[in-house]
């Protein structure tokens, strides 16, 4: 269910098919909404509560996702190429699969995804900079051309994972 303040063109909820590429919303989506496979491109969602949703193979392409609260969603094989993800809570989310390419997050010092599970995710041009992913997993995830400069990763799994061409030094606590 999605709280009133949400004005949304069309949304798959509960199976109907979905496009919600004029999602705005800047108020608080139930935790756990079923929004799997939806269309959210260019969706307007600063500060939205999805704590546990399932977002599995949802288009976020250059969604706003300021401040929004991610803890324990379900990414797997999710879009969020391009999507701002400036001060999000992604602790504990699975983006298994999930392509993040080139999403700007500015002030990423706000960003945490911390024992997040990224493994084979797409984060190819990805600013992280300053981002908490202490002990998330990014076994096989493509972090070429990332810039990591500052990024707390006290504890990943780096596993296979593709750094080549990534840009600047992460922060480990000793």
């Amino acid at each position: 269910m999605l709280v009133v303040a949400c004005t949304i063109s069309t949304l798959a909820l509960g199976g109907l098919s979905a496009n919600a590429s004029t999602v705005n919303c800047k108020a608080k989506l139930v935790p756990g909404v079923d929004l799997a496979g939806c269309n959210l491109t260019h969706a307007k969602l600063s500060d939205a509560h999805l704590s546990g949703a399932n977002l599995t193979g949802a288009n976020l392409k250059d969604a706003i996702l300021k401040g929004a609260i991610l803890r324990g969603a379900h990414l797997r094989d999710a879009n969020l190429a391009g999507a701002n993800l400036t001060g999000a809570n992604l602790d504990g989310a699975v983006l298994i699969n999930a392509s993040l390419e080139g999403s700007p997050v500015k002030k990423a010092w706000q960003l945490s995804s911390h024992g997040a599970n990224l493994t084979g995710a797409n984060l190819v041009g990805a600013t992280l900079t300053n981002a908490d992913l202490n002990e998330a997993n990014l076994t096989r995830a493509n972090l070429s051309d990332a810039n990591v400069t500052g990024a707390y990763m006290e504890g990943v799994n780096l596993t296979g994972a593709n750094q080549s061409g990534i840009r600047g030094t992460p922060f480990y606590e000793s």
